[in-house]
């Protein structure tokens, strides 16, 4: 990126100041990041797949063959957040600035992040792939398609739903009740029109009726699926597992023969993707399950990847810190063994005052009182990682220009309280210049941390109860005061204990805009009560989902969908992507 002369325009004018002119090519990128050629797939010229599942075989056989034990294993950085406001946080931002301000200052490294899906970018949120001068390019692509893992991820999903209806259809051997049938189909993108349909509608010939569902791709179990397996093997096991609906007894993948087919469908999907940043930090994008619906974090191939290859591995979890951090640690680092080194904890002046009551068009002015009344917020989401995970983490606080020189300081003094440091950070406006104190403290954290006894820990032990497990969570990490389950809830934890399908961690569903289950509860609420209204069990991602409140696996649109600014002129140049 040398003679670019930075500017303040908007996210894909940045990108494509940058792009493709200044970036590495893909072979260079591999090189840079120090992955053989051999294993790296190329799509087009800045874009490729890393063959994953091969190159570990293979390196792993010169390990053996070389007699030591010789595995790279970089620090793993976890980027969280506060509770998201209309405001803004910029977690993915904070994720690849950090990155790139390690990078500048000699330290090995990878970014590794979710893939962005449809329905949020041209529903509410627009494009997920950082902003500024603190992206991962190619912008446009990375938003729309990329590679076309997501859209993998439906078709295998809408096959075994096609496979299940088939079944029903030519005689039903497994018994399948039509009215228990809990799998759904799904589709990338926000159509509230599809939550609720009937179909088999037509007489015999067109199928079986019955009422059915649909999710968004990223809720789906294959997506988490694809995210938690850790080779072919592991995949088409998961796959088995599944749990489509219910007979005499829960019928599975397995019983209908369909986990080979779902695997063949997802042979590209399971290799992670190799892009860069702006300054050309290695950037691995891959899979994309939401965080307050699904588990909310990338693939652990892309994590054990980036790991094996670089000291400092970057990565983020979606959301805040009660849901993806959360979820991070007790699924995804249990499930892959991980163990992070750090964590950030992103956070903005505008942000606590929009948890403190202000609105977004009087964010722009200090508001000392709506500051300390949103500060809560933070301060709940630094206790659940430095005394409840107990891991060592900085609190990065996004600058923005209309931010007071009081009102900063009143974070740094209440993060100073808690033992912890917040630092500002410029990496929207300045790229990795801009995250270099905060690329330092990151560094001094996880040197601390190899130095100090291994205070790490889960939360719950998956043997417990399922309603203690959703306790668990509810009192230690939301502090609501009380757990409702609801009967129809428990229902489905008895019958999952009847077929020991509970011995395994829980995927909170719940809203991302409160620690609460009510969105509308805004900082630290107390004395509330989480209701759960439903429990789904994912048996092959290996987790059960509780679903709390007014929560939906399939999203809307809003009254002006971000699709209505996008366009494209006939050179292909995209407009209003971000």
């Amino acid at each position: 990126m040398a003679g670019i002369k930075k500017f303040t325009g908007s996210d894909i004018e940045i990108a494509q100041a940058v792009f493709p002119e200044h970036s590495l090519h893909i072979k260079e990128l591999a090189e840079k990041a120090g992955i053989p050629n051999d294993y790296v797939e190329y799509y087009g010229k800045y874009k490729a797949k890393v063959d994953y599942i091969n190159l570990l075989l293979n390196k792993d056989k010169e390990i053996d063959s070389a007699g030591n034990e010789e595995t790279s294993q970089g620090r793993l950085v976890l980027v969280t957040a506060i509770s998201p406001t209309p405001a803004g946080e910029g977690k993915t931002t904070t994720t690849v600035g950090v990155a790139d301000a390690l990078s500048r200052i000699g330290k090995k490294t990878m970014v590794v992040l979710r893939e962005p899906a449809l329905g949020p970018v041209f529903g509410t949120k627009g494009g997920a792939a950082g902003g500024g001068w603190a992206q991962v390019i190619p912008m446009e692509d990375i938003n729309l398609h990329f590679t076309g893992d997501i859209h993998a991820v439906s078709a295998a999903n809408n096959l075994l739903a096609a496979l299940i209806d088939n079944h029903i259809y030519y005689g039903n051997k497994l018994g399948l009740d039509p009215r228990k049938i809990t799998w759904r189909r799904c589709i990338d993108m926000n159509d509230r029109q599809l939550r609720y349909i009937v179909n088999g509608l037509g007489g015999r010939i067109n199928g079986v009726p019955r009422e059915d569902n649909y999710d968004i791709t990223p809720a789906s179990e294959i997506m988490a699926i694809l995210c938690l397996a850790s080779d072919i093997e592991d995949l088409k096991a998961r796959l088995s597992r599944i749990i489509v609906g219910y007979g005499e007894k829960p019928v599975t993948v397995a019983d209908l023969n369909a986990q080979g087919a779902l695997a063949a469908m997802l042979k590209d999907a399971i290799k992670p993707n190799l892009v860069q940043t702006l300054e050309g930090t290695p950037a691995l994008i891959h899979g994309g399950p939401f965080a307050n619906i699904a588990h909310g974090c990338n693939s652990l191939t892309a994590t054990r990847l980036a790991l094996r290859f670089a000291d400092y591995v970057v990565t983020e979890a979606g959301f805040g810190a009660d849901l993806g951090a959360e979820k991070f640690i007790n699924i995804k680092c249990r499930i892959g063994n991980l163990k992070p080194s750090a964590a950030i904890i992103v956070a903005t002046a505008r942000a606590l005052k929009s948890h403190g009551g202000v609105k977004k068009a009087d964010l722009e002015k200090e508001n000392l009182k709506a500051l300390e009344a949103g500060l809560p917020n933070l301060l709940q989401h630094v206790e659940n990682i430095t005394q409840v995970f107990k891991l060592p983490a900085v609190v990065a606080v996004n600058v923005f220009p209309h931010d007071t020189k009081t009102e900063l300081d009143l974070i740094e003094t209440r993060c100073a309280a808690l033992g912890i440091k917040a630092i500002l950070s410029e990496v929207w406006a300045k790229g990795g210049e801009g995250g270099v104190k905060l690329a330092e403290e990151v560094v001094r954290l996880c040197e601390s941390s190899n130095k100090k006894p291994d205070d790490f820990e889960f939360i719950y032990d998956v043997n417990l109860p399922v309603n203690e497990k959703i306790e668990i969570i509810a009192k230690k990490i939301y502090r609501a005061e009380n757990v409702v389950i609801l009967p129809e809830a428990m229902k489905e934890i008895k019958q999952l204990e009847k077929y020991g399908l509970d011995k395994v961690p829980v995927c909170m569903a719940k809203t991302q805009y409160s620690f609460s289950d009510d969105p509308s509860l805004s900082g630290a609420p107390r004395g509330w009560t989480l209701t759960v209204r439903n429990i789904r069990i994912s048996a092959g991602a290996g987790f059960i989902v509780a679903i709390t409140g007014d929560i939906n696996t399939m999203p809307g649109l809003p009254p002006i969908p971000s699709a209505e600014k996008i366009d494209i002129d006939g050179t292909g140049r995209i407009t209003g992507l971000f």
